[in-house]
């Protein structure tokens, strides 16, 4: 087996250059396996690339990387193994912690031998670099691990580190088609071309890149992709049965890189593809045909990851046409899953999307809520109910869903979404990981209780207690959690994401699951030295891309929605501004701004009564005008314009300041990159350039087109003086 190589692509975080340190030293590889295969071609390549020696058994080595069972092991290794359990049990738990390549990772660190399905050790003892694994796979990620630190891995001595996943599940969920859609295409918000899964109709002949595609992931520590829509379309629906065969060939192509295949099916694929006349989840006979298809895909794919759904939802099918609940209807799937240890991955982004624009007791952000903490104990074990991370979707700035907090005895998946679909849509610079580290650090019961990423991993006992104030109790079960889980940014741009920089983001992805704790600013770092290892004047480089990329999250913020308000974007494909595009129309997706004022009143006092779904002390914070956050103001709270935020500012002005703040901002973000020019490959700072001259047009027009709305709904001036049109 050799890695793949793609001339044409562009390498991402894996560029040859990533594999000096390793490929020009002696490096051991013990143990058996196909992942420990793929760990030693690796090392094979980069030593044949740089003067480097793969050891055999008894020869010196700089770097061993073996499973803890090989014999005989090195005496370096040997040291690691015979340590007591606390001398190798590292650093704390890496949730905390604020590094990123040196941190310690997973729940409780513990002894070597201790280590799991894909934990390891790291350290440097006597001059030797060694990873150990109890498994294939933690010798992969290990080996990864290495790839990042670069030479600082074969430096002075360092003490042996536990490092361990906090997710069990770290998924990419892919919205791509196998025929193009005629309104979404071959990815649905998909931003960077067409699907390296799906071509003409048919699977992808040649699946090298998906191969390359599985290393880039494992590289960051994903180890779960869905391989279709969630929106299953008809020739999509035939990937469970007679076209399993394409999703065996990419299983195929991603396993040597720990890599399960999930697939998006339909609810009514009983219906569809099995001629029943119902798709009813308490009827025998749709039962016994999901049995007996689900038995044949793990005939086919005995390592298959198990279905993710949307039912309920936007038009696809589900339980509620049969009086049924989502938790009839996961459970169903969960059943026939059970007996081969798969999952269903059930979302909960389900809503009225027919609603009455003129009735404001009616509030979209109430529904996942309303239908889904109900039903909290009924869903079996390996069902996991897969929710958005703010009540809406996955806006520029939303609350974190308080779905997340309402549902302790159910296994959740917190749902993030990397393509950029209302962020700019990889035509703006938008680093994400500050705003997920923000929302996977958020902490329901305040303070003193877990946070999101807690809830996701399920390493903390939480009671949900509604009527007590939802406070964590010291005892009770929390269900072994769900992970995190994301909507994938890649096609098959050269660039994978077709703005080069947006990379980061997908990057910033898998090592947040693996690490939730990590600090953006660390991983961006992290990005950059890895992708750009080979450039003329990285340190210079690094420093023009963290001006561009550390605050680009709060940038986009300031030129397009303000104040959590949401959604003025131009509607079917949701690039622009478009301020009223979906004011009048059955989405649910309202502003209210009228003469007076702006906002949605979403306050149990006078509102949807939507912020009485939060545990104490949210509840109360969003209720009041007093203390609720700027950020979030009109996403609870319909204002006048004068209004006085907590920043001094109105509510007017600020709509001002910012959208001319952010355009100004995206100008010098371009003059940041014209100013780099040399330092990167011609071509990518090419790109970027392009991307970038888009990036100030948008801007400006943000600027111009919210700000002229306001001002001719207010009448209110702008303080400064400033031209709106």
């Amino acid at each position: 087996m050799t890695t793949p190589d793609l001339t044409d692509v562009h390498p991402a975080w894996l560029p040859p250059e990533a594999f000096r340190a390793i490929g020009s030293r002696r490096t051991l590889v013990l143990g058996d396996g196909p992942l420990v295969e793929t760990v030693r071609a690796e090392v094979a390549q980069a030593c044949a690339r740089y003067d480097g020696t793969v050891a055999a058994p008894g020869d010196e080595a700089d770097l061993v990387l073996a499973l803890t069972t090989a014999t005989p092991l090195p005496p370096a290794a040997q040291a690691l193994l015979d340590e007591p359990a606390d001398a190798a049990s590292g650093a704390a738990t890496g949730a905390a912690s604020g590094t990123a390549s040196g941190a310690a990772s997973g729940a409780a660190s513990g002894a070597v031998g201790g280590l799991g399905d894909e934990g390891y050790v790291l350290a440097r003892l006597g001059g030797v670099t060694v990873v150990l694994a109890d498994a294939p796979a933690g010798l992969l990620y290990g080996l990864f691990h290495v790839v990042r630190l670069g030479e600082q891995a074969f430096g002075a001595d360092r003490p042996a580190r536990a490092h361990r996943p906090a997710m069990r599940r770290r998924m990419l969920d892919h919205w791509d088609n196998i025929d193009v859609h005629p309104v979404m295409g071959q990815v649905e918000r998909g931003y960077s071309g067409g699907s390296i899964f799906w071509r003409d109709g048919a699977a992808a002949g040649d699946l090298t890149r998906v191969r390359a595609y599985a290393r880039l992931l494992a590289a960051t520590g994903v180890n779960a992709i869905s391989v279709n829509n969630v929106n299953v379309h008809a020739t999509e629906a035939h990937l469970l049965t007679d076209r399993l065969g394409d999703v065996a060939a990419i299983a195929d192509a991603v396993r040597p890189y720990g890599i399960r295949v999930h697939l998006s099916v339909n609810f009514a694929s009983p219906i569809a593809l099995g001629g029943l006349a119902t798709a009813d989840p308490l009827d025998e006979d749709v039962r016994a045909w999901w049995a007996a298809t689900t038995e044949r895909v793990y005939a086919t794919i005995p390592d298959f990851g198990g279905y993710v759904v949307k039912a309920d939802s936007e038009g696809q099918p589900g339980p509620f046409a049969y009086g049924r609940t989502h938790a009839d209807g996961a459970n169903l799937l969960a059943g026939v899953l059970a007996p081969y240890g798969g999952v269903v991955h059930w979302r909960a982004f389900v809503y009225n999307h027919r609603q009455d624009w003129r009735d404001r007791s009616t509030d979209r952000a109430r529904a996942a809520f309303d239908h889904f903490a109900p039903l909290d104990g009924q869903f079996h074990d390996n069902a996991i109910v897969q929710v958005k991370h703010g009540p809406l979707d996955f806006q520029t700035r939303e609350p974190v869903s308080p779905v997340i907090a309402a549902m302790p005895a159910t296994r959740l998946a917190v749902e993030l979404q990397v393509t950029q679909e209302y962020t700019g849509q990889q035509r703006h610079v938008c680093y994400l990981a500050p705003m997920w580290r923000e929302v996977l650090g958020f902490r329901p019961w305040g303070q003193d209780g877990p946070d999101v990423a807690a809830l996701a991993t399920g390493g903390q006992a939480v009671s949900r207690s509604l009527a007590d104030g939802g406070r964590p109790a010291d005892g009770g079960g929390l269900a072994d959690g769900g992970g995190l889980v994301a909507v994938s940014n890649v096609g098959d741009d050269r660039y994978w994401t077709g703005h080069p920089l947006a990379q980061a983001n997908l990057y910033a992805f898998g090592r947040l699951a693996w690490v939730p704790g990590l600090d953006p600013t660390a991983l961006l770092d992290e990005w950059i030295g890895l992708t750009f290892a080979a450039g003329p004047d990285r340190e210079a480089l690094g420093r023009t891309l963290h001006e561009m990329m550390d605050g680009s999250w709060r940038t986009y913020e300031r030129y397009t929605a303000p104040l959590g308000v949401g959604f003025m974007v131009r509607p079917g494909h949701h690039y622009g501004p478009d301020v009223d595009g979906y004011e009048y129309t059955p989405w649910g997706t309202y502003h209210f701004a009228d003469r007076d004022g702006v906002g949605v009143d979403r306050t149990r006092a006078t509102g949807t009564g939507y912020t009485g779904q939060y545990p104490q002390p949210w509840s109360e914070v969003y209720e009041s005008l007093d203390t609720c956050p700027d950020e979030l103001l009109l996403f609870f709270h319909h204002v006048p314009y004068g209004h006085v935020l907590q920043s001094g500012s109105t509510v007017i002005q600020h709509i001002y300041d910012t959208h001319f703040a952010g355009a100004e901002q995206a100008a010098q973000t371009r003059l940041r990159w014209e100013k780099a020019e040399g330092l990167v490959d011609p071509a990518l700072w090419a790109r970027v350039k392009e991307r970038l001259d888009e990036q100030v047009r948008s801007a400006e027009e943000w600027r111009d087109q919210v700000n002229a709305y306001f001002f001719r709904k207010s009448g209110v001036p702008d303080a400064h003086g400033r031209r709106i049109h």
